[in-house]
């Protein structure tokens, strides 16, 4: 097919994947528990006469065409434990539970590719699988779930990829980088323990607050000098507890905080230096510490084969003006465990709304896509899954 028609039909389908868009965003589900959701995808490939089986629970894998040859798209599927507060006659219904991620973007986009793509089967050079995705949002990652389960096999893809709204640049626009977009993501969690105390007699216990703010500190230099400076790299405390009066010293603060990092290497040395630094710090001040981090998700790495292919079905769509380069992020995605078994490329894609100065961005309880944007990432699935099994 003809790149731009991509387009025309996304354009034609338009009043029928808002309604799709809008239904999901109504009826928003966490992690692992998208049973409604799922059950509306089924549905609409029920619609389409496209074969499907079920995955990992509310996991949802489809088929197009066949052949050796195989592509696969990925869209997630899950929401967040955010309230919203957007006002839209669409807003959640369930109280705490909102897409302010745009997963309901993403599920509808590639349930618009499937239509794009059964018209077009006969003509396909090869098959295309459809992987609806839950739990992109909680550790472990439906991704790293489904790949255990196997569904990169019978067929295994050559190729897969994927895409995420983007509230920073406008509908109708694209970012795309070769090598590493995103980066690994570790849960950092810490239990300083100590003898508790009046506040007037500290010699009496160990000051556990005081341990805690030092070893904070002194975690910094982990990234400011024991790495490489070119090397981009995130260690930060985020939350931190303990005491309930201010005359009493306590026994015991917890400490939370994440790592990012593109490189793995360092990521796994530096995990084991926060455990020692923790330990010989706290102990300064006579006071024990346990390290206990969970292992997140890995870097994204977008393969430089794929992503030149999606690149070009990009321009054709696009523009050539409108397909700009991604600057990497330390954000971090679940998509990542798809690009160690298989080459991958994962784009965002505009959804700001031209008229509003500033969107609210990514995990925001007003986070408000534009929804013209489900035409662009529509078409752009759909011809990017075309254009890879040609070049095959």
């Amino acid at each position: 097919m003809n790149q731009k028609l991509f387009m025309d039909y996304a354009k034609k389908i338009f009043p029928e994947l808002l309604g799709i868009r809008r239904n999901i965003h109504k009826n928003p589900e966490l992690s692992f528990q998208e049973f409604d959701t799922s059950k509306l995808i089924q549905t609409e490939l029920n619609k389409l006469n496209i074969p499907f089986k079920t995955i990992s629970g509310t996991g949802v894998v489809a088929m197009i065409g066949a052949g050796e040859n195989c592509v696969a798209l990925r869209a997630d599927i899950d929401a967040l434990p955010v309230s919203e507060e957007t006002g839209l006659n669409f807003s959640s219904d369930n109280r705490g539970v909102m897409h302010a991620c745009g997963h309901d973007m993403h599920t509808t986009m590639l349930l618009g590719a499937a239509k794009i793509l059964k018209s077009m089967e006969n003509n396909l050079n090869g098959c295309v699988k459809l992987i609806f995705q839950p739990g992109e949002e909680q550790l472990p990652g439906g991704a790293s779930i489904l790949i255990k389960e196997g569904v990169l096999e019978n067929p295994k893809p050559q190729a897969i990829f994927a895409q995420h709204v983007s509230p920073e640049e406008p509908s109708g626009k694209i970012s795309l980088a070769e090598k590493y977009i995103m980066a690994s993501a570790d849960e950092l969690y810490w239990k300083i323990t100590g003898k508790g105390c009046h506040a007037a007699q500290p010699h009496l216990g160990n000051d556990t607050i005081l341990a805690a703010t030092h070893l904070i500190s002194n975690l910094q230099s982990l990234v400011s000098r024991l790495r490489n400076p070119i090397e981009p790299g995130v260690l930060s405390v985020t939350s931190i507890h303990g005491g309930s009066a201010t005359n009493i010293i306590p026994e015991k603060v917890e400490m939370k905080g994440t790592l990012r990092s593109f490189n793995n290497e360092w990521r796994m040395d530096t995990l084991k230096l926060i455990e020692k630094f923790s330990k010989d710090i706290c102990a300064l001040y006579g006071c024990e510490c346990s390290f206990d981090p969970i292992i997140g998700y890995p870097p994204v790495f977008n393969n430089s084969e794929t992503t030149t292919i999606a690149r070009e079905t990009a321009k054709s769509i696009f523009g050539d003006e409108n397909v700009l380069d991604f600057e990497p992020k330390m954000w971090a995605e679940d998509f990542a465990y798809y690009g160690l078994e298989i080459p991958a490329t994962f784009w965002f894609l505009g959804t700001k709304n031209p008229d509003s100065e500033n969107a609210p961005g990514l995990h925001n309880p007003k986070f408000n896509p534009e929804e013209e944007a489900l035409i662009y990432g529509t078409a752009m699935l759909a011809a990017v899954a075309d254009e890879y099994l040609r070049k095959l």
